[in-house]
């Protein structure tokens, strides 16, 4: 009884080792585990230029898959609220809340 209880708990310990943290083996960002709330912030705002797997295919689109290497919280938010060369400002679409939690998602990948 007791070795299946330990044969139990270590395939439980062994599954949770394995979750991701919301980047990929190689340490690209991916949509797949961001918090629900800001996936469907990304899903109707971002995702026309910055794509499902945030690469940024279209034009001189930013790819956001390393973002959180290149752009600080702060600079994030301030992209994000006012726009940048071809981006739009979104601070009439999105609240400051809104804005934050998707850059803290960007910007908090390890």
């Amino acid at each position: 009884m007791k070795l299946a209880f330990f044969i139990t708990a270590a395939v439980i310990l062994l599954a949770a080792c394995g979750q991701s943290s919301g980047t990929s083996n190689d340490g690209r960002l991916t949509l797949e585990q961001a918090p629900t709330d800001v996936a469907a912030i990304y899903k109707s705002n971002c995702i026309r230029c910055h794509a499902i797997d945030l690469s940024g295919k279209m034009g001189d689109v930013t790819n956001l898959q390393y973002v959180h290497e290149r752009l600080s919280e702060e600079e994030i938010i301030e992209r994000i609220t006012n726009g940048g060369k071809t981006m739009p400002a979104f601070k009439e679409r999105l609240s400051e809340q809104e804005i934050a939690a998707l850059a803290a998602w960007l910007a908090n990948q390890q």
